[in-house]
């Protein structure tokens, strides 16, 4: 169902689309968890390992087709808000069109390169094989990580966060059995975690593409194009600079974790079980944050900017509100959260996850603030001020980590990057929210327009 955030209590407008967002993301995660919560449980510490070498890998695939989500949901919600429904269609096409064109020179890089990438972050010999193995699979399913993406983004711009939901639940809980059919019955160790990934996405894609088309020949009827360069050009204006974002941000994941393949196996898997049940709660932060960007958005394209003040509001309160749960939550229960993940919870292994948790999971507060901040930044299209702040907390935590590893002697120096990066960053992105800036540059614009 089509959901108009444009009018309505803002705080009940936001939690009403949130919580399927929410939702989805815990079902995305379950993509990732599975692949390693398999691994770890049946194939043992190497493959657990394995796995979580190459999710950092993964994570470049991962922004590109973020980047083209919120490019695609930005530039659709002010249309929406607008109800300009030709240029709508005009933008989805054009979208695909050129989301399909970049996936396709990602996947050929991906083939040639990936084998030189493991060698560059000091891959362990015994775990070269299945991380490769399983990069190759998880490359080849590209076009269906976009193409899912593309819809979920369309989906939401019209204020609809459910459907999606629906289509990944029962893909998420498809791929848990899958992985465990395909590697103790099928025997194929992390090629049948990778395959039972590949099929599972795929079949979500199909499935949320159909309806999202489905959904737009509902939309009142009105002129519409093939393929635009003028849309093209808006959509990469807010999608170009969130690639960059995410794709520094993997990238810098990928120089930790060649910090982190430094100190052996027993830290590497520690980290891979750590850092998905970090991620769980990172990832359904930033959903909050992709939900005040189309908020926004929406509500910019209609022309009602106080209610953009407002929800930002009841945005950080949210937000806060999640961060601070999840904070006491991975800390009381960090041995069971990290433990899940392997074949013998108990040990080196189990103890570095859990040090790992208990660094950095009290400070989501502060990130929540942050994210917050970044999706009302993001929804008014104000992307440079946004990727200040990602670039400083990028930076800090790959220098630090060297720097702190290296003063510690320890793998409890690369944990402790992790908070002051998102303190310094979160410094910068509530300055710029709090001083109002994504509404001055929004009256800017929109001058310019009518000149």
């Amino acid at each position: 169902m089509n959901r108009d955030l444009t009018v309505g209590k803002p705080g009940q407008v936001l939690v009403r689309f949130s919580v399927p967002l929410l939702g989805s993301i815990v079902f995305q995660q379950l993509y990732n968890l599975a692949d390693s919560f398999v691994a770890g449980k049946f194939l043992g510490d190497a493959a657990l390992a394995a796995v979580g070498n190459a999710y950092e890998v993964t994570l470049i695939y991962l922004a590109f087709a973020f980047g083209c989500n919120v490019g695609c949901n930005v530039v659709l919600s002010l249309l929406y808000g607008a109800r300009e429904y030709g240029d709508m269609r005009t933008a989805v096409n054009t979208t695909f069109i050129a989301s399909g064109a970049l996936c396709l020179t990602l996947m050929l890089l991906g083939f040639l390169f990936t084998p030189t990438l493991l060698v560059a972050i000091n891959t362990p010999p015994e775990l070269m094989a299945d991380t490769e193995t399983y990069l190759y699979i998880y490359t080849g399913g590209l076009l269906f990580l976009f193409f899912y993406n593309i819809a979920t983004g369309i989906f939401s711009a019209m204020g609809d966060s459910r459907t999606p939901f629906l289509f990944l639940m029962v893909s998420s809980l498809s791929n848990i059995g899958v992985d465990i059919l395909f590697v103790t019955v099928g025997g194929m160790g992390v090629e049948g975690v990778a395959w039972a990934t590949f099929l599972c996405q795929g079949v979500s894609c199909l499935c949320a593409v159909t309806a999202v088309l489905r959904r737009l020949k509902k939309l009142p009827h009105a002129p519409h194009k093939l393929f635009s360069f003028r849309l093209l050009q808006k959509i990469s204006l807010i999608a170009i600079p969130s690639i960059l974002q995410q794709s520094f941000v993997s990238v810098g994941n990928i120089f930790i974790q060649g910090i982190v393949n430094s100190f052996g196996t027993t830290t590497i898997a520690g980290y891979a079980a750590a850092v998905k049940v970090n991620n769980f709660a990172v990832t359904s932060l930033n959903t909050l944050g992709n939900a005040m960007s189309t908020y926004t958005a929406q509500n910019i394209g209609a022309g009602k900017v106080e209610r953009v003040k407002a929800g930002g509001r009841a945005g950080m309160a949210i937000g806060l509100s999640i961060s601070a749960a999840l904070a006491v939550l991975y800390v009381l229960l960090r041995s069971v959260l990290v433990g899940v993940f392997l074949e013998t919870p108990v040990g080196a292994t189990l103890e570095e996850g859990m040090r790992f948790l208990l660094i950095v999971s009290p400070f989501f507060p502060i990130l929540a603030v942050k994210l917050v901040s970044d999706g009302v930044l993001r929804g008014a299209g104000v992307m440079r001020y946004f990727m200040i702040s990602t670039f400083t907390d990028l930076v800090l935590r790959v220098v630090l980590a060297k720097i702190f590893s290296g003063m510690l002697g320890s793998s409890t120096g690369i944990w402790l990057a992790w908070p002051v990066g998102w303190i310094v960053a979160t410094a910068i992105s509530a300055t710029f929210y709090f001083r109002g800036v994504w509404n001055k540059e929004q009256a800017a614009q929109q001058a310019d327009a009518a000149l």
